[in-house]
């Protein structure tokens, strides 16, 4: 793991940090989880299993709005990319190793500790551009860096703010950069699944993961790409296979769904 090769772009002027947009039983929820972000079959397991579909998306999107070459095993070379809330490294992780310049953020210094001791356990991990940090998005954007692209999934619905955060994230993406979200749909369906299932039923999460009243509709996260500078996102939903026991991407995002939204 090395510092960055291609440092963030530094804007002039930075700004006052923006007050914290966290919920800290939220933030101390995943704490408590820490040492279990790479355990597959923990708390975590749900995360796991989105991690092909979701990836997917993220390097596709991202080749082609940069107009990449999406053959190799480094597609996301020469991209500055930030994971705001990046937990474990369950996602910045597997960026580096796509080849990109990433900087992961986590309120949590458990959760990015976690992120440092797997990432340095792992072979070959010394030729990853990979930093991570405790902070929030806030402080970054206050510090007036920008980023070719920002991650932010599974995030959107823990925070107080939706706005707020998502215009904090639009300000860290450079001109001509990219936005990309991930969250979960609010509708009965959503809350059945998502909650009830989820939650209670199947136990696939901690009770208490997710509020619903939290949870956000495509066109609610649309109006608060849009006003914070970046074109119409596109969508895409997450679907699951009970049979196979498997998620992939569907335009179904009734659930769970992801957003991709470029910067003029």
């Amino acid at each position: 793991m090395t510092a960055s090769a291609h440092p963030p772009t530094a804007l002039p002027g930075a700004q006052k940090p923006a007050p914290p947009n966290l919920d800290e039983a939220e933030v101390e929820r995943f704490r408590r989880m820490a040492s279990e972000w790479w355990d597959g079959k923990g708390k975590f397991r749900p995360l796991h299993q989105l991690a092909p579909a979701r990836l997917t998306f993220v390097r596709d999107e991202l080749v082609g709005h940069f107009g990449l070459t999406a053959r190799g095993l480094k597609p996301l070379n020469g991209l500055r990319v930030l994971d705001v809330g990046c937990g474990g490294g369950l996602v910045s992780e597997p960026l580096a190793r796509m080849g990109a310049s990433v900087v992961g953020i986590d309120p949590g210094g458990e959760n990015v500790e976690a992120a440092r001791a797997h990432v340095e356990g792992q072979t070959g991990a010394g030729g990853l551009d990979l930093t991570y940090r405790v902070g929030m998005v806030e402080d970054l954007a206050a510090e007036g860096v920008q980023f070719d692209a920002v991650v932010s999934l599974e995030v959107v619905e823990h925070v107080p703010e939706v706005g707020a955060f998502v215009a904090s994230c639009a300000a860290l993406v450079r001109p001509g950069g990219a936005l990309v979200l991930s969250t979960i749909n609010r509708n009965l369906k959503s809350y059945a699944l998502a909650i009830v299932a989820a939650e209670y039923v199947l136990g696939w999460l901690p009770r208490g993961t997710h509020q619903w009243e939290r949870f956000v509709t495509p066109e609610e996260l649309a109006r608060f790409v849009s006003a914070a500078g970046l074109a119409s996102p596109t969508f895409k939903g997450l679907s699951y296979d009970p049979l196979k026991d498997t998620w992939s991407l569907s335009d179904d995002t009734d659930v769970n769904y992801l957003a991709f939204a470029g910067k003029v």
